[in-house]
């Protein structure tokens, strides 16, 4: 009688890749200083990096500061290791009046060297865009912003 050969562990590793056409808006690689004894990177560490991920597309559509209101889901969905190479994926999903909900997705590419890619977390975040005072403001019309980019005429 024989056994079946295992399969590899390359192969049975679902690479999943980074997102086609897309740009990540962050991309970390995480320190021992930032994982247990054991190598697993803290949640609060990734924590921070989402909110940092998500608050630069808020920020550039608020054209201004923002501040972070709700985090309206997270979901770590596999561990993250140090020396995982982190890439935080960043879509507005929603503008209010004064608030920007933006969806964030996090991949890491483990073992580089075979490029083995997985989804580690996802998030959704609202972030609302303030004044020098740290109060609400409303988001810019869309329009306004098109007109203020160097370049274009207005």
């Amino acid at each position: 009688m024989t056994t079946p050969e295992k399969t590899p562990l390359a192969i049975t590793t679902i690479n999943r890749g980074l997102p086609a056409g897309k740009m990540p808006e962050l991309r970390m690689m995480p320190s021992p200083s930032d994982a247990n004894v054991y190598g697993d990177v803290f949640g609060g560490w990734i924590m921070a990096q989402v909110d940092i991920a998500g608050s630069l597309p808020a920020t550039r559509r608020a054209n201004g500061r923002v501040a972070t209101i709700a985090v309206n889901s997270f979901v770590f969905k596999n561990p993250v290791f140090v020396g995982d190479l982190l890439s935080f994926y960043a879509d507005i999903v929603k503008v209010g009046n004064t608030s920007i909900t933006v969806n964030v997705e996090v991949y890491a590419e483990r073992n580089r060297l075979q490029a083995d890619t997985v989804k580690v977390t996802e998030a959704v975040l609202t972030y609302v865009a303030t004044d020098s005072d740290r109060k609400p403001r409303k988001v810019p019309p869309i329009e306004t912003l098109i007109h203020a980019l160097p370049g274009q005429a207005g």
